[in-house]
């Protein structure tokens, strides 16, 4: 009987699987079609406009490449772009583990309020955030006559481009734990307080293991975006060369002076930490595939 059941179940098995293929099976010039159109945009719309930076950042040769990159303005604006990334990056992974782990794990009012809130940065235009801190930083604004009493400086200042850099970032680490940590529910969390475990010690050898590709993931996006962004720190700086320039309005200023060996060498260090970024998270989607097979089996 079991060796029946057997031959039953491998035969479903080998049926599916002819049904699935089936299912995805279109001519051969339907598929050349797609395939050519997909490879099409790729090459046009992504490769292209890379290899072009290379190529016009190495265009009057490696001296006027490494002095592009060397210069006093590029080496500020490179430094500013690592401490707004150093200090944004950590901030939001505190905040997107501590969100998720209230919206995934607790019940309590405003719940839903506070999803909406950590989507509100993907609503609202950079130049919109910036605009923002503007409004309540500026000379003008709420706090500005107070800093100016104290002497201290949030906009068109480094404080200014952390807080911009900050706002738009910070939904990422969250939005990639909360889908994750509502998936895995509560029991394992549940099973560890009952032998137990005390909150630290249940999120570090409980919660944080499983939640580790994710949050790497998300740590990976916001450094990212935190190192590329352009519309709202450009609003909070007011672009003080040697001061107040992140490496994309350096770029910007590069360009507008037709230093365009310049502007496109500052560019070309962008995007090679852009394929670096590429990269790790491609390693990191692998890893956590290769994970979820051995968790299966």
């Amino acid at each position: 009987m079991s060796g029946a059941a057997a031959v039953l179940h491998g035969v479903g098995d080998q049926a599916g699987r002819f049904e699935s293929k089936a299912a995805t099976r279109e001519p051969k010039l339907v598929k050349w079609a797609i395939l050519g159109t997909s490879l099409t945009f790729f090459a046009i719309f992504l490769l292209l406009p890379l290899v072009a930076v290379f190529v016009e950042a190495f265009r009057k040769g490696w001296e006027v490449y490494i002095s592009a990159l060397i210069d006093a303005d590029a080496i500020s604006a490179i430094k500013l772009t690592l401490i707004a990334a150093a200090i944004s990056v950590p901030l939001n992974l505190f905040f997107g583990v501590a969100a998720a782990w209230s919206i995934t794990k607790f019940e309590f009012r405003g719940k839903h309020l506070l999803i909406t809130l950590i989507d509100l940065p993907f609503s609202v235009s950079p130049v919109v955030s910036g605009l923002i801190y503007i409004l309540v930083f500026g000379a003008q604004g709420w706090f500005g006559p107070w800093l100016a009493e104290h002497d201290l400086k949030v906009v068109f200042a480094v404080p200014g481009i952390v807080l911009a850099t900050i706002f738009v970032t910070f939904p990422f680490v969250a939005r990639e734990l909360i889908p994750l940590m509502e998936a895995q529910g509560k029991d394992e969390e549940e099973a560890a307080v009952v032998l137990g475990a005390k909150g630290w010690q249940t999120f570090w050898y409980v919660t944080l293991p499983n939640v580790k590709w994710g949050l790497l993931y998300g740590v990976i996006l916001c450094n990212a975006r935190a190192m590329g962004e352009f519309g709202a720190v450009s609003v909070v700086s007011g672009h003080i060369r040697g001061m107040t320039n992140t490496m994309p309005l350096h770029v910007e200023i590069l360009y507008n002076e037709y230093q365009f060996a310049a502007a496109f060498a500052v560019a070309s260090l962008l995007a090679l930490l852009a394929l670096v970024t590429l990269v790790i998270k491609t390693w990191v989607e692998h890893q956590a595939g290769k994970a979820n097979q051995l968790s299966e089996e």
